[in-house]
């Protein structure tokens, strides 16, 4: 039998690990779970799970992202034809998703201001997906102005945080079917709902430099995808995920390349909340419907380096434009989203003040 790498032993390991916490969690929850029995449970030293994760939590986040990434869809999950129907089957697959194991999540997050302000951002991100989806889903007349739903769509999550968490919290108070309706409402109320540009961004500096970055797992679509040759690619801490819209509402086809300065705990984080907002949106909206961004967590920094940001951080905001696999505009700091891509207005050229040499 030939032996293993030392790769392929740490990810056996990794993954031995994850069944045992995920048992371990289970039957004594968070709080109450202890890692020596759970290094008991995967026949490992206490030692092996600290050399796979740091600590506790970051085990936990990243069981629960595990279970998040192998949810699968209840079997009377269709496609919504409309926004109204849409929303009823994304808060159906939403509720029958397992909420149990991840009873402990919201008070770890409220615990800790430095998870508090990433899950934050986040749930922005994550209703900006489902407000895309509700957006290509219902689009305005030709003459009338620009749809945006994210104010509906962060009220939809806000109904099914709260409700997932008093399902633990009080058994049998929540009602499955009125949390449905409720959603399905939410796909008619008025909001006065629209985007500003920032007041202030830096100015995107000319470029002109190969663009080499393949193949991604995005999670929107839940598979590998190329990296496209021609658009904007942001590289965001998880700080700053709600300036994905500056790219957006500039009309770009866009790519949301999520670091972290805090790789082994956050990165599960970002996977889970991702993962789940993004696996619902696939069961309960039709293809055509998806939204064009693509996410993709690059918890090893790999494809920031490739945009330019060698050293990152969860304050990191680095975007570039891409044409023909070649970046040709690059921008950095508060405001480069929109800065990159404003920069290519539709005649293909760019405007004076956007772009510096």
């Amino acid at each position: 039998m030939a032996r293993l790498t030392r790769a392929e032993t740490q990810e056996r390991n990794r993954a031995k690990v994850l069944v045992a916490a995920r048992e371990e969690f289970a039957r004594r929850g968070f709080r109450d779970a202890k890692v020596d029995v759970i290094a008991e449970r995967a026949e490992l030293t206490r030692g092996a799970v600290y050399s796979n994760f740091p600590g506790k939590r970051a085990l936990y986040f990243a069981v629960l992202a595990d279970l998040a990434a192998r949810a699968e869809a209840a079997p009377h999950s269709r496609p919504g034809a409309d926004v109204r129907s849409a929303l009823g089957a994304f808060a159906r697959d939403w509720i029958v998703r397992d909420a149990a194991l991840g009873r402990d999540l919201s008070a770890e997050v409220m615990a800790d201001e430095r998870v508090r302000l990433p899950f934050t951002q986040l749930l922005e991100l994550g209703a900006l997906l489902l407000a895309l989806a509700m957006e290509r889903l219902d689009p305005p007349p030709s003459d009338g102005p620009p749809a945006r739903y994210v104010r509906r769509a962060r009220t939809v999550l806000t109904t099914l945080h709260g409700a997932r968490q008093l399902t633990v919290a009080a058994p049998g108070f929540v009602e499955p079917f009125d949390v449905v309706s409720t959603c399905e409402q939410l796909a008619d109320l008025a909001f006065n709902d629209f985007w500003a540009a920032p007041q202030l961004a830096p100015p995107a500096r000319r470029a002109d430099e190969p663009w080499t970055a393949g193949e991604a797992f995005d999670l929107v679509r839940g598979a590998p995808v190329p990296i496209p040759s021609d658009g904007v690619v942001a590289v965001l801490g998880l700080h700053r995920l709600a300036a994905a819209e500056e790219a957006v509402r500039a009309g770009a086809d866009v790519t949301v390349v999520v670091v972290t300065g805090e790789p082994a705990e956050l990165g599960p984080l970002a996977r889970l909340v991702l993962t789940e907002v993004a696996g619902c949106l696939r069961q309960a909206f039709p293809a055509s419907a998806w939204p064009r961004l693509r996410v993709v967590c690059d918890e090893r920094g790999e494809l920031g380096a490739v945009a330019g940001a060698a050293a990152v951080s969860d304050a990191t905001e680095v975007a570039v434009r891409v044409e023909h696999g070649r970046i040709v505009a690059r921008a950095d700091g508060f405001g480069a989203c929109h800065a990159v891509a404003a920069a290519d207005v539709a005649s293909g050229g760019y405007r004076r003040d956007d772009v510096k040499s």
